[in-house]
């Protein structure tokens, strides 16, 4: 069954502005409120959101095997525990009813005007039910900065960072979509030259910009997934902020790693976009030295060119871009990652979120945090109006974009924004 639904020729009946992260390639899923208080599965074409809970209603599905609810939930865990094949259907169907020599809906201004949404008649909720999150320290330009700061830069890198893609588990109870906005932590932390912490507000409040990717049911505990499987049960990417509270952080991660300065908030994109719509942006990653074990060695392709990019808007003012950087970047992929997490027998469940840790490349415009943008505060970056920062204040809203761009063709995620809000 070929994926049709990436085809760079097709055009929808759909107007796609320019510039749109959302093609008719592209076919994401999220989950969104309606106009009519509707709760529904759906997907995005332009700045049109498509109710795939009424096209599975008026019978655009049929033909394919789904439950009589697919579409009419309140998350995405039930079709992606289909598997690969369902999403390849689905997306295909799609492709072909927008495409625009299709007239059944096309023509049936009855019928389109209960399926289409304008985006700004939407509320888009969390696309999945998370039940575990892990997240990962995958960038090898970031854990390297990170050693140079707070270790021996001529060992910046610990022992084991170069042989498996470190991680930690996470909290997904505190995992909010865009637009939800995020309270700065309190927290216990230790005041330069005291020798007793004090509690109260983070003063080092920072963003991560990092990606991440939802699996589906892979295995029972005990099994493992082999490397060369993992991708098949990877069902889509979003944008993630891995929000973080350096100072707590510091105090806290010695000797078991990151707590509570990284498990009060986490943001993510609510459009969820398919490996196979972004197959055709593959590429190679950095060469892996030494050679990995063989439980951990790919071939071929399994990184992606995803152009990123964060932004800080003060409150009441203009929006910068503070780091331009790129997926392709990250020296563990992501079939790595889901290898290494099952090698152990660890079962991955449908739902489950793995981040990437945030990606960083070689130059200063291209750190993926505040910690290294402003070498921990010693460089403040520069806003608008004369304005600087060293980390995040209260008010300021956080803005991370992402997409990918061949020819004509760009897919993209379109953003993750969260304001920071004072502590209570």
């Amino acid at each position: 069954m070929s994926n049709i639904a990436n085809d760079p020729k097709r055009v929808s009946w759909i107007n796609v502005p320019n510039n749109c992260d959302f093609p008719i390639q592209n076919i994401p899923f999220g989950v969104f409120i309606t106009k009519n208080d509707d709760i529904t599965i759906g997907t995005r074409i332009g700045n049109t959101a498509i109710d795939m809970g009424a096209l599975q209603r008026l019978g655009y599905f049929k033909g394919i095997e789904l439950t009589d609810d697919m579409f009419m939930q309140d998350t995405l865990n039930d079709f992606i525990s289909d598997g690969k094949k369902t999403w390849r259907l689905v997306r295909n169907r799609l492709a072909e009813l927008f495409d625009k020599n299709n007239p059944l809906l096309r023509d049936n201004e009855k019928e389109r005007e209960i399926i289409l949404f304008d985006m700004s008649e939407i509320e888009m909720l969390l696309p999945v039910q998370i039940g575990d999150y892990t997240d990962f320290y995958s960038s090898k330009e970031h854990a390297t900065n990170v050693g140079m700061m707070f270790r021996d830069p001529e060992n910046a890198l610990l022992p084991n960072w170069l042989h498996i893609p470190v991680g930690y588990h996470g909290r997904s109870s505190t995992i909010v979509p865009s637009g939800v906005p995020v309270r700065r932590p309190n927290g216990q932390t230790l005041p330069a030259g005291e020798t007793t912490p004090v509690f109260g507000p983070s003063k080092l409040v920072d963003f991560e910009l990092e990606t991440a990717f939802i699996t589906t049911d892979a295995n029972l505990m005990g099994e493992t997934i082999p490397i060369n499987e993992a991708e098949d049960y990877i069902f889509g990417m979003v944008l993630f902020n891995d929000w973080s509270a350096r100072d707590i952080q510091k105090w806290e991660y010695v000797p078991l790693g990151p707590f509570l300065a990284k498990n009060f908030a986490s943001s993510i994109s609510p459009w969820v976009v398919t490996l196979e719509a972004l197959e055709p942006f593959k590429t190679t990653g950095p060469k892996q030295e030494p050679k990995v074990l063989p439980h951990l060695e790919t071939k071929g392709a399994k990184n992606y060119d995803i152009n990123l990019e964060v932004l800080i808007k003060p409150d009441k003012e203009n929006e910068k871009t503070v780091s331009m950087s790129n997926f392709k970047f990250m020296y563990w992929n992501m079939c790595q990652q889901l290898a290494h997490h099952t090698s152990n027998g660890c079962n991955v469940n449908v739902g489950d979120m793995m981040a990437s840790g945030t990606i960083s490349g070689k130059d200063a415009e291209s750190y993926g945090s505040m910690l290294e943008l402003s070498w921990a505060g010693s460089k403040p970056v520069s806003l608008n109006n004369g304005d600087s920062r060293k980390f995040i204040e209260d008010n300021d809203t956080v803005i991370m974009r992402g997409y990918c761009q061949k020819g004509s063709i760009r897919v993209g995620f379109g953003e993750v924004k969260t304001k920071l809000l004072k502590s209570l």
